[in-house]
């Protein structure tokens, strides 16, 4: 797996450095829009996986939309020259969460078969119990 430093650390600043670099914990990135946090993000997941201080699949990455998530798989594949198929903890909050959920459902007693129903679906199922 080789990696440039120069490819995944360029066009970052001091604070975004530091962000990727100290892997003392977890790290939270809360910024505005187009500040940098995806390439943050994408980054330091590179870093980890070079730095080997994690395997892939032990990496949890999420974000609030598909499209950021999408962002992330493709950066990291195109640092790492290969599918992120070995991340499969890298999401949205929805996605990951359902996965996990599926995984230990019977814990929480569900079927790991359960649907997730759209605010749509949901109106209607609460409008037919209060008939």
């Amino acid at each position: 797996m080789e990696i440039s430093k120069q490819n995944y650390l360029a066009h970052l600043n001091k604070n975004q450095k530091e962000a990727i670099i100290d892997l003392e914990g977890p790290c939270l990135i809360v910024a505005g829009a187009g500040s940098g946090k995806t390439r943050v993000l994408t980054s330091r997941v590179v870093h980890i996986i070079k730095e080997k201080k994690a395997w892939p699949n032990q990496i949890l990455c999420v974000t609030f939309t598909n499209k950021a998530a999408r962002e992330m798989q493709n950066r990291i594949s195109g640092f790492l020259n290969e599918k992120v198929s070995s991340l499969p903890w890298l999401g949205t909050f929805h996605s990951v969460s359902a996965k996990l959920l599926r995984r230990h459902a019977e814990a929480v007693g569900l079927n790991s078969h359960f649907t997730i129903i759209d605010q749509e679906d949901q109106l209607r199922l609460v409008k037919n119990i209060c008939k």
